[in-house]
């Protein structure tokens, strides 16, 4: 998905759009998040662990995670840039 469309689904839907980059090799073991996040991934890869299945996310692929759900974050030797959208969820 193009950035430009990807933050304006964002914004479209309620979420704060923000840039972010992880270093190479960073793992981010287990944890949640207190907000809904879209996350699209600008430069290098991410691969999210959740629910036991691990998938790797390349340049232009997106994802989304529900507040809550528990999921591990690692980079590869590049690193990672991305675009996230965070959402506080309904209450």
């Amino acid at each position: 998905m193009d950035r430009t469309e990807f933050e304006a689904a964002l914004r479209r839907d309620g979420y704060a759009v923000v840039a972010r980059e992880m270093a190479p090799n960073t793992v981010n073991p287990d944890h949640t998040h207190d907000f809904d996040a879209r996350v699209l991934v600008t430069a290098g890869a991410m691969t999210l662990t959740q629910g036991g299945e691990r998938r790797t996310y390349g340049v232009g692929e997106w994802w989304a995670i529900s507040a809550g759900t528990l999921h591990a974050e690692e980079t590869g030797a590049s690193g990672v840039s991305y675009v996230a959208g965070r959402r506080q969820p309904a209450a």
